[in-house]
């Protein structure tokens, strides 16, 4: 007998696609890259290239929950926020998370009024990268003559 494909199936709030594999659909979790995702289908003891869609009830329960523990079993060095602004921990934040966390710290570095900060408000190019030729915006480009 043949298995139903689910299309999408729910793990932390965000709808993974069922036709790829374990290991490329966990990667549609924002904060969780492919090496995590490799990391998670094995602690969840789950065949990395089986199709997500054909896993077991049971199988996608195991990986809900070693995503939601992954925090606490990973090493500090493997975290995507090594130390937090706020309490000085190490964090792995993921899902709606990454947008908010990254906005907020904008926001700092902007109410801090710090280089990186004065650069995100003014739209210019924040890791020192060249300016004279490239990132323009508007419809300045080129050199133009002086009028005599």
């Amino acid at each position: 007998m043949e298995e139903e494909l689910n299309y999408f199936v729910r793990v932390s709030n965000t709808d993974l696609d069922g036709t790829q594999s374990v290991r490329i659909s966990l990667t549609g979790i924002k904060g969780v890259g492919l090496h995590t995702a490799l990391i998670l289908a094995r602690k969840a003891d789950v065949n990395t290239h089986a199709v997500m869609g054909k896993l077991s009830d049971e199988e996608v329960d195991r990986i809900r929950s070693v995503v939601d523990e992954y925090v606490n079993t990973a090493p500090t060095w493997m975290m995507n926020r090594p130390k937090d602004l706020y309490t000085g921990k190490a964090r792995h934040i993921t899902g709606v998370d990454v947008a908010l966390t990254r906005e907020e710290d904008l926001n700092i570095m902007k109410k801090m009024r710090c280089y990186r900060g004065i650069r995100h408000e003014t739209g210019q190019k924040v890791r020192g990268q060249r300016t004279k030729s490239t990132g323009r915006t508007g419809t300045t480009v080129g050199v133009s003559k002086k009028k005599k």
